[in-house]
């Protein structure tokens, strides 16, 4: 018989697996969480205690969770009129948590199945996923207008708003930007996003920014005189745009039933990027507009109005795929950003254009 030691030493065989092999540090669990983007990792961690909540209550093992438990919790989302994005993102979530502790995440097969057919059933149902309306040229120059160039929060979210849709940055992007990610050339800005969603390898892009033609809504312009804002309420290097009080003070501590928000920085939030987009479309009196008049939604104006803005505009100029792409640092192929400029070439580039109808 084979035994588990090499001899009366009771040193390990080499191949033999131990009980240390199967463990994780909390330094390697932490270096895994640091590979997952902070806003994907808060959503993560709401989706997760709302996992374990559900876990307790239905007397299941939440860490390890079985094929079962996974089912069960999708379907008991569906129950809950969760869209089929949500229960995909918490399962994502529970994945996570499963490899970051050092398990290996059960077979979610029967849970995907429960997804795509909720999926059919809200198709059958005529329930469309709402995606973020675009902030095309007409709607950016609306919101700019409504933001109050005699106030320091207007022309930090002048600024903001132009420089994130002449970027396609991402909110979670346009928080992160510090100030020395900016760089005014001849020609305009060269805006260095050092991290993103899609860049797996943190292998950055340079963004080139040229002046506008129409002053009001000139990138250019609009980060200059928030620089001149910031310069005059003295902050030094650090992040580009920071938060403002009722008072007008930048990057000041701020409070919520008594507790600090935000960072020590001042920075902005991905989420308080998104209530600037959507501040400013409501004091343009976009908020209540239908976008579309075969579907009457109220439109959806978000931080990733401003990046799907980006390519909408883009392409109705006649812009090269590509280079719409890689401007905006979607890989090539990207499916997404084809979702988006098919809303333009589905007429732009109609095939029954010339068929002789």
């Amino acid at each position: 018989m084979l035994q588990p030691y090499g001899g009366p030493s009771g040193t390990p065989v080499p191949h033999m697996k131990t009980s240390a092999d199967e463990a994780l540090s909390a330094a390697a669990a932490a270096a895994i969480a640091e590979g997952v983007p902070e806003s994907t990792r808060r959503a993560y961690a709401g989706d997760w205690q709302r996992f374990a909540h559900w876990c307790t209550t239905a007397g299941r093992t939440a860490l390890p969770a079985t094929s079962a438990t996974l089912t069960e919790y999708a379907t008991h989302l569906g129950q809950q009129g969760k869209a089929p994005s949500t229960i995909d993102r918490a399962l994502a979530a529970i994945r996570t948590r499963h490899r970051g502790a050092g398990h290996q995440p059960a077979d979610s097969l029967p849970a995907r199945l429960v997804i795509r057919g909720i999926r059919r059933k809200c198709a059958k149902a005529g329930h469309h996923p709402r995606r973020a309306t675009p902030v095309t040229v007409g709607p950016l120059r609306a919101m700019t207008n409504a933001c109050d160039p005699r106030t320091a929060i207007g022309l930090r979210d002048r600024a903001l708003i132009l420089l994130g849709f002449s970027t396609a940055a991402r909110r979670s992007e346009l928080a992160a930007l510090d100030l020395t990610d900016v760089t005014e050339v001849d020609e305009g800005l060269q805006v260095i996003i050092r991290t993103s969603k899609a860049d797996l390898h943190s292998t950055g892009r340079t963004v080139a920014v040229p002046y506008g033609s129409n002053p009001a809504t000139c990138p250019v312009r609009a980060v200059r005189a928030w620089l001149t804002v910031r310069d005059t309420a003295g902050l030094g290097p650090g992040p580009l745009f920071v938060r403002i009080d009722r008072w007008q003070r930048l990057a000041h501590p701020m409070h919520r039933n008594g507790r600090p928000i935000g960072t020590p920085d001042g920075r902005l939030t991905g989420e308080a990027v998104a209530d600037a987009v959507a501040r400013a479309a409501e004091r343009a009196g976009l908020a209540a507009v239908p976008d579309d008049v075969l579907r009457p939604d109220p439109p959806r104006w978000s931080g990733h109005s401003l990046r799907r803005g980006f390519a909408t505009a883009s392409r109705k100029a006649g812009h090269d795929l590509v280079r719409i792409g890689r401007h905006g640092g979607w890989t090539d192929g990207s499916k997404v950003l084809y979702g988006y400029l098919e809303d333009v070439d589905r007429w732009e580039e109609n095939p029954l254009i010339g068929v002789g109808l």
